[in-house]
């Protein structure tokens, strides 16, 4: 038997980023592992700079996704001002960055997720993290930093409802989630008759059909925006009522 720390996320835009070259911004379907532990890390009141600390939460948990909605695409042409790069100086605040001099616009192309829901679950990978479940239970509920889904203009659009469930599987574990919004996301959402599970680790899923895939989503370091590859395992899931 295994403890699992469960939550939802939902939002009218989310994004989660995937391998961005030049100036497009794409966002891949369902959360990746950096988003997830960049919210934890907020909830908890880590800074960016604290690169050990960030490091190690990010070591010390695995965590699995399933798509709820798979929501819809939105491409956003985007337009920011940034003032130029000076070596060894950073702008404190966007103020300083605005009073600054011969002023640059940058033109981007970035993706969103429009009314997309996903259930997440962490588990311990480690004998003895920094923070048990229920700490990390506890942050969710009353983050110190404001929570993102993926950039900072989408915030979460209901209460995440962490809570934490023991089962001998992650299939038997998102089988007792009890997320009491569930109802009101039915009214506003259209999930399909099909889902969908992403997870990493190698104790046993309870799923079948299991499929691997590798992304470029564990963070190396945040300061520098340097990410590694991991294996993600996945399977399609037939939604509550369906055979």
């Amino acid at each position: 038997m295994r403890d699992y720390l469960l939550f939802r996320l939902y939002g009218p835009l989310a994004a989660w980023g995937d391998i961005a070259v030049g100036e497009y911004r794409p966002s891949f379907a369902h959360p990746s592992k950096s988003a997830v532990m960049g919210l934890i890390a907020a909830a908890l009141g880590l800074r960016r700079d604290q690169e050990d600390a960030q490091q190690m939460l990010v070591d010390s948990f695995h965590f699995a996704v399933r798509v709820d909605a798979m929501g819809s695409l939105l491409r956003d042409y985007h337009t920011t001002q940034v003032p130029p790069a000076r070596k060894g100086f950073i702008h404190p605040t966007r103020r300083s960055e605005l009073a600054f001099r011969g002023i640059n616009t940058i033109l981007s192309t970035r993706d969103y997720r429009v009314d997309a829901a996903y259930a997440v679950a962490l588990w311990t990978a480690i004998e003895s993290p920094p923070y048990d479940l229920y700490r990390l239970m506890q942050a969710l509920k009353k983050p110190v930093f404001t929570l993102c889904l993926g950039r900072k203009s989408c915030p979460p659009a209901m209460p995440l409802q962490p809570h934490v469930v023991t089962s001998e599987t992650l299939k038997g574990a998102f089988e007792k989630a009890n997320f009491l919004d569930a109802p009101l996301l039915e009214m506003i959402l259209s999930p399909s008759e099909h889902s969908a599970v992403y997870w990493e680790g190698i104790e046993p899923s309870g799923f079948s059909g299991q499929h691997v895939i590798t992304r470029r989503d564990k963070p190396m370091s945040h300061l520098r925006r340097q990410f590694a590859e991991r294996r993600e395992f996945y399977t399609g899931v037939a939604t509550e009522g369906e055979e």
